[in-house]
């Protein structure tokens, strides 16, 4: 078996060439990029120190120098969005925290609309003037609305004839039952003949004894019916009874 053919000296030294230019490449791009944050960094600065302003708006740029842009303005306290469409003209907007920007202002951006204050206040004054009027109007409009069926009708196998406030019935409480009316009670003994019940129940459990012998009498009497004795003796006459004369011996 041959061994593969061995890299020439001519072969390595145009690798080692091409190693070095792309090394170039990629110090010069580190160093863009850093040149660049430095920039911004100093542009930021500015843009804080100076009271007058309250956003700044940077030139379109590719998604590297947005993130740097970003990154910048994160750390320096600031808000930053992006607006625009990618590849085209993306751009990013930074503000300062005390004037960060509103929903409303953030979506005019997005549509690519220029973004007016007054013009924006006087938007949202008459919005709220017409949400107001129609509240106005829907309070005062008199309109009924009729169903297209009736309800009872369909469910009347369910609820009967009667249902809601036609079925309920008016009673009236009485405060010595509580709340709830007396004619609802299903027990309508008073408390004293409750208790004089409940007493009772005690006693035959504590008492075995007088509760089985009233049981037993109780049954006695039930079998032997009452027997009227004098039924069963016959009447004496007197007349017919003659006493023995009384003689000496």
């Amino acid at each position: 078996m041959e061994k593969p053919p061995s890299v020439g000296d001519k072969e390595k030294k145009k690798t080692k060439e091409r190693m070095k230019i792309i090394e170039k490449q990629q110090e010069a791009e580190k160093k863009k990029l850093q040149d660049f944050r430095e920039k911004v960094q100093k542009r930021i600065h500015d843009f804080i120190k100076d009271a007058s302003r309250e956003k700044q708006q940077f030139e379109p740029m590719d998604k590297v120098y947005r993130a740097i842009v970003h990154e910048v303005a994160d750390v320096a306290g600031l808000t930053s969005f992006s607006f625009g469409l990618e590849e085209e003209d993306r751009y990013v907007m930074i503000w300062k925290k005390e004037f960060a920007p509103s929903d409303e202002e953030l979506l005019a951006y997005r549509k690519g609309e220029n973004w007016d204050p007054e013009t924006a206040k006087q938007a949202a004054e008459e919005k709220e003037r017409q949400e107001l009027q129609d509240k106005i109007d829907a309070k005062n409009s008199t309109k009924k609305v009729t169903p297209a069926s009736n309800y009872q009708d369909k469910y009347k196998h369910l609820i009967g004839e009667d249902a809601a406030k036609d079925a309920a019935r008016q009673t009236t409480a009485n405060k010595s039952y509580g709340f709830v009316p007396s004619e609802n009670k299903r027990d309508h003994r008073t408390i004293e003949q409750v208790m004089a019940e409940s007493r009772a129940r005690k006693k035959q459990k504590t008492d075995p004894s007088s509760a089985t012998s009233q049981e037993s009498d109780s049954d006695v009497s039930q079998l032997v019916p009452p027997v009227d004795v004098s039924q069963l003796v016959p009447p004496v006459d007197e007349t017919s009874v003659s006493l023995p004369s009384s003689s000496s011996p």
